[in-house]
């Protein structure tokens, strides 16, 4: 891809640099149908890139192999969620310090694709780690341990927060 877009590019140069040293004059007609050219050109590399970002995400991800990990708050809480920590198979996967407008879009309702990755089917150990501030302003730190049953083909797990407890939902 990059290669092709370095071809692309030399040669759109190339093209350029010899009009403006044949010396002729170049016309208006000349220039807007370059121009038209090379708009053509991006639109049809920007396909390109992202036709392989997909290709990329199925290669990397396969759909049997596959295991996305949410984050969700459950309805009507109102502690501050500081961070989450996810182990899988005890080995940490993906961690996540919140910003306050990150905090306010979970506690309306927002859902956040923690993780993407590869496993192989079967069961397998989720462990999830909050930290966070209750409504009371006291600091609490949760840690709670899940199997997960992993069958051929996607799965999806939804990890709803809350202050006094977290919640596992296998979708």
């Amino acid at each position: 891809m990059l290669y092709w877009l370095k071809v692309i590019v030399s040669g759109i140069s190339i093209l350029g640099l010899s009009m403006t040293a044949s010396g002729q004059e170049v016309s208006k007609e000349q220039i807007k149908g370059l121009d038209e050219q090379v708009q053509e050109i991006k639109s049809d590399v920007l396909s390109i890139a992202a036709q392989l970002n997909q290709l990329e995400e199925k290669l990397l991800y396969p759909s049997n192999t596959q295991i996305a990990v949410f984050v969700s708050l459950v309805d009507g809480e109102t502690f501050r969620l500081d961070s989450v920590e996810i182990q899988l198979d005890g080995t940490p996967v993906a961690h996540h310090i919140y910003t306050y407008k990150e905090l306010e879009a979970l506690q309306r309702g927002g859902v956040q694709r923690i993780y993407t990755g590869n496993i192989r089917a079967g069961k397998h150990d989720l462990q999830v780690q909050v930290i966070g501030k209750s409504a009371e302003g006291l600091d609490f730190r949760k840690k709670k341990h899940f199997k997960v049953d992993k069958d051929v083909g996607p799965e999806i797990v939804e990890i709803a927060l809350a202050a006094q407890h977290i919640v596992f939902k296998d979708r």
